[in-house]
Parts: C-alpha cells; structure tokens; sequence
C-alpha cells in the first residue's frame, strides 16, 4: 500500500513539475508576443532590413563623385481623403551629398485629418544607407480643411554604399511613402 502511495506522490510531484514548466513557457511566449514588433522594429531600424531607413543628426562628411538617382513614390491608404504626391518625381545626387526634397499633401474633405506616413527603400538591401535627417514621417501630421502643404525630406546616401558589392550596380534607388489615417 504504502509503495502505491509512493508512486502516486511521485506522480504528483511530476505533474505538478510540468505544470510549473508549462506555465513559464505560456507565460514566457506571451511576453515575446509583446516585445516581437519592437524587436522587429529595432532590428530594421539597425540593418535597413526590409528598405527601412536610418535616422541621422547630420549629413555625411564625405561626399564621394558617384551619383545615385533617387525617386519618390507617394501612395494614400483608402479612408484617408489626401491628394499625396512627390513635388519632384526624381532627384540626382552625389553619394554623401545631403539633399532636401518635399511631398505635397491636400485634405480633399471638410474637417482636420491626421495621417501618419510608413516608408520603405528598394532595392531593400539600400535601406540601410539611406539616411533621413528630417522627415513628415517621423510624426504623424494633421491637415486642416482643404489645407494644402509641402512637407519636407532631408536626406543622404552613406558613402559606404559605395563599397556593399550588393549595390555595385544599383544606381536608382526609390523612397516610398504610403499615408494612412492616424488612430489615436
């Protein structure tokens, strides 16, 4: 008898192990699901991963001879009442040159209308040495009843574009914007 109570005792202790276990591990998967796109974010912001940019404080102290021609692409989300355009439809620049450009926004409707811009660069592998030192897109933007603006991009190549083996042909690179209504 007490050999049966002894295995059951063991049979609880293992259970009751597994449990614990199994609770770490949903508790444990829970938080990844939290930090993922945080993550995921740091990590594009870091590698350009994806066409994503990166941010800088200034220009670039080097300036190279080769050019990159850089377009500009605007897309508006449905539900979101802008005309959305590039005031340049393309730009030459130098590798290393800071160069500002502007997009130009309308609100068609009758009332305020926030928006809020994601971005991205093709050829993906060019995101991480394209810097912007200021853009619309860092904030979300309102426009006012049939409010129209330009809205500015200052930005530059990383002169070690020059040097990925990747890029070695890649002389046009393109920065895309679509808007989307901004939720609060």
């Amino acid at each position: 008898m007490s050999e049966k109570k002894g295995r059951q005792n063991k049979q609880d202790k293992n259970a009751s192990k597994i449990a614990v276990m199994l609770g770490l591990f949903v508790a444990l998967m829970v938080g990844m699901a939290y930090a993922a796109v945080p993550l995921y974010e740091a990590f594009c912001q870091v590698t350009g991963f994806g066409g994503t940019t990166q941010v800088a404080t200034k220009g670039s102290d080097v300036v190279l001879e080769r050019k990159i021609k850089v377009q500009f692409d605007a897309n508006i989300s449905s539900g979101l009442p802008w005309e959305f355009n590039p005031v340049q439809r393309e730009v030459e620049v130098k590798i290393g040159e800071t160069r500002l450009i502007f997009y130009s926004a309308k609100n068609l409707s009758n009332k305020n209308v926030k928006g809020t811009a994601i971005f991205n660069v093709s050829p993906d592998v060019a995101g991480q040495y394209f810097n912007k030192i200021e853009c619309f897109c860092f904030t979300e933007q309102t426009l006012n009843p049939n409010q129209e603006t330009n809205m500015p991009v200052e930005f530059f190549i990383d002169p070690d574009y020059a040097d990925d083996p990747d890029l070695e042909h890649v002389d046009v690179i393109t920065l895309s914007y679509t808007f989307y209504p901004y939720k609060d």
